[in-house]
């Protein structure tokens, strides 16, 4: 789905909200368990690390939690979309609390209004808060620093969807 609207992008899941799913696919008494075994992927040094220990998790699930190690496996792309990029950037990649603070400054400003008196005005605040937003990130401060953007060594790739070229980092085409 994401593929034919944006060819060549991948979907990255926020770490925290799948973690949050998978503990509802085991008992309570394991989830403290679970939750660390899965956390361990994350502090890995490199890709093939977080590949090798993803792959190492899922293993120690399947014996006595084989739902949650098939939850896990299924999720595998979503999960560990961010190991294409520089080391860098995955804190900014495995994480959408950008958006979560967007999404609730947004729902600040229109529970302020409370009921809007048509849709054009709606869009108007909205549109207001998210251009107010774009320039404290474009001016003040950088989610990914352009610095850090440029080490993703980005290569064209021809989309499967529609042959047009995109660009990805080079770590994703290798």
């Amino acid at each position: 789905m994401i593929g034919a609207t944006l060819p060549g992008a991948c979907w990255q899941r926020c770490r925290t909200h799948y973690l949050r799913d998978l503990l509802q696919k085991v008992a309570k008494s394991t989830q403290p368990c679970v939750a660390t075994l899965v956390r361990t992927i994350f502090d890995q040094p490199d890709a093939a690390s977080v590949a090798a220990q993803f792959d190492r998790v899922v293993a120690a699930l399947e014996d006595k939690l084989p739902d949650a190690a098939a939850h896990l496996d299924d999720a595998r792309d979503d999960l560990l979309a961010f190991a294409a990029f520089p080391r860098e950037l995955w804190r900014q990649c495995w994480s959408n609390n950008p958006q979560e603070r967007l999404n609730r400054e947004i729902r600040r400003r229109t529970d302020v209004v409370g009921t809007f008196p048509d849709r054009p005005s709606v869009i108007r605040l909205i549109g207001a808060v998210l251009a107010e937003q774009h320039d404290e990130w474009s001016e003040r401060r950088r989610y990914m620093g352009l610095e850090l953007l440029a080490k993703t060594d980005a290569v064209g790739v021809l989309s499967e969807t529609n042959g047009e070229e995109v660009m990805l980092p080079a770590t994703v085409v290798a």
